[in-house]
């Protein structure tokens, strides 16, 4: 469970990503996250968090740019995808990390938004992928951000606080996307 100022988010962890999902869980064990902050937000696409920089940092710091001493190999599969409340791992992107291994603890929740099937045809031609009619099914009903299917790591969802996600990404933020109050979290795992 992801507890904020906010609410609380369920979250299921996916068995097809095993690595992601024992690093994770490593983590929540150890209390890493415990104080650490969503410090990048954005309405209608994702709440960001698990830099650790962000434990004591101070207000208007840039954050995003930490990690631990590893990455994650990427564990794509077509059908985990960007979905409204699907929980991913950040990376480097561009082609510094032309693996695109995962960050080894910074993670997204997709806020994401609605999408008809005509921005949805211009996102295949544009990103020479193909969206699979069960995903733009849900991609125009319930939302998420389909531009980032396969090319980050989806590694569990969120069951329950949706509303929890829509809060945090409307917060007012600076022009670095990072809230002006910091919205702290703690992760634990429920039995």
């Amino acid at each position: 469970m992801v507890s904020t100022t906010y609410g609380n988010m369920v979250v299921k962890l996916y068995n097809k990503t095993p690595l992601h999902r024992d690093n994770f869980v490593k983590l929540v064990k150890q209390h890493f996250y415990d104080s650490l902050l969503f410090h990048r937000v954005e309405k209608d696409f994702m709440i960001q968090g698990g830099d650790p920089d962000s434990r004591h940092a101070k207000r208007g710091q840039r954050l995003g740019e930490g990690a631990l001493n590893y990455t994650l190999p990427p564990e794509f599969d077509t059908s985990l995808f960007h979905k409204k409340g699907a929980v991913a791992a950040a990376r480097e992107a561009g082609t510094d990390n032309p693996q695109k291994r995962s960050n080894s603890c910074q993670f997204y929740i997709v806020d994401g938004k609605q999408f008809t099937d005509g921005e949805m045809d211009n996102m295949e031609a544009k990103l020479h992928i193909k969206i699979p009619e069960n995903h733009r099914k849900i991609y125009r009903t319930v939302g998420g951000a389909p531009f980032l299917d396969m090319n980050y790591t989806v590694f569990g969802e969120v069951m329950s606080g949706f509303d929890v996600i829509e809060k945090i990404s409307r917060v007012p933020k600076d022009n670095n996307d990072r809230p002006l109050q910091n919205i702290e979290m703690k992760i634990t795992i429920l039995k």
